[in-house]
């Protein structure tokens, strides 16, 4: 559980980032509000792909174990 007590943050933090990223590009090339956009849907993307990544490892050993403690049962 532990493992996953700093998903909300990194998930914010993410989008915070790539925000402010797209709103410095935009004040440097003038093109607002569109690298803004972009940024937090790439910000979003981002987390959510990190997320996925991490809950597909847990649930991967979370198998291994489970498969581990049917052997040892035999």
């Amino acid at each position: 559980m532990a493992e996953f007590a700093g998903v909300g943050l990194q998930f914010a933090v993410s989008i915070l980032v790539f925000l402010y990223v797209g709103q410095w590009l935009d004040r440097k090339l003038g093109t607002d509000p569109w690298f803004l956009i972009i940024g937090v849907f790439t910000g979003a993307s981002a987390a959510f792909y990190s997320m996925y990544r991490k809950l597909m490892k847990a649930q991967a050993r979370e198998d291994a174990a489970r498969r581990a403690r049917k052997e040892l049962e035999k």
